[in-house]
Parts: structure tokens; sequence; C-alpha cells
């Protein structure tokens, strides 16, 4: 009977050939591919015709998109949790002076959830804009 481990051993090198073989036919992380040369007897009004977006760039811009609302997600959160700060220190602790600070930070933290919506709903917006140019 084999041991268990030799099997195992086996198995990841099989797994580690397989990734590094498939790593191989991709290319190096982060290679940019060449750029694409018309051929020789391409028109010019080919050439002077807007270019669309690479899909990269749509792929990279969805990205940041899926962040900045993630962390509208957290600063939601936050004020949340800065509100019922501000309610327990207030008004169970009876701490006057800690509760003046508390509100500036709740009302800083009420700005930049502000500018992040204002900022996520501009970014949509171009991103539908790159999306229905790369369609």
């Amino acid at each position: 009977m084999s041991d268990p481990r030799n099997v195992a051993h086996a198995k990841k090198v099989t797994q580690e050939k397989k990734h590094q073989g498939a790593r191989k036919t991709r290319g190096p992380a982060g290679a940019v591919p060449p750029p694409e040369t018309p051929p020789a007897g391409a028109s010019a009004a080919a050439s002077e015709s807007p270019t669309p977006k690479p899909p990269a760039e749509l792929e990279g811009s969805m990205t940041v998109l899926a962040k900045l609302k993630e962390m509208e997600f957290y600063s939601r959160a936050n004020l949340v949790q800065l509100a019922e700060l501000v309610l327990t220190v207030g008004d169970e602790l009876k701490q006057k002076e800690v509760t003046g600070t508390l509100d500036e930070v709740y009302s800083a933290q009420n700005a930049f959830q502000t500018k992040l919506t204002t900022l996520i709903e501009a970014y949509s917006a171009e991103c539908g804009r790159l999306q229905g140019e790369s369609a």
C-alpha cells in the first residue's frame, strides 16, 4: 500500500506543473500585448475613425467602481456606529465634552459619505458610457 503523503505530494507536483504551463501560455503577468498595426492597404478613413476603448479599460473601471461601492458600504456602517456612540456617550454616559468631538467626526464621515455617493454616481455613468462604446 502506498503512503498517503507520497500520493498527496505527487498530486501537488502535478497541479504545480499544470499551473506553470498555463502561466507560460498566457505570458508574464502584467505583459502588455503589442499594439495592432493596420494592414498596408488600410484606408486613411479607417484610421481616422475614433477607436473604441479597449475592454481592459472597461474591466479596470468596473473594478474601481466595485471598490468605491464597497467603500460606500463601510462608510454607511461607520455612520451608524458613530450615531450609536454619540447616543451612548451623550445620553447614557453623560459625557458632554466627548459628545461634541464625536459629533464632529460624525459630520466629517457624513460629508465623506455624501461626496463618495456623488462620485459613485458619476463614475457609474462613465462606466456605462464605456460599456456603450465597447458594445
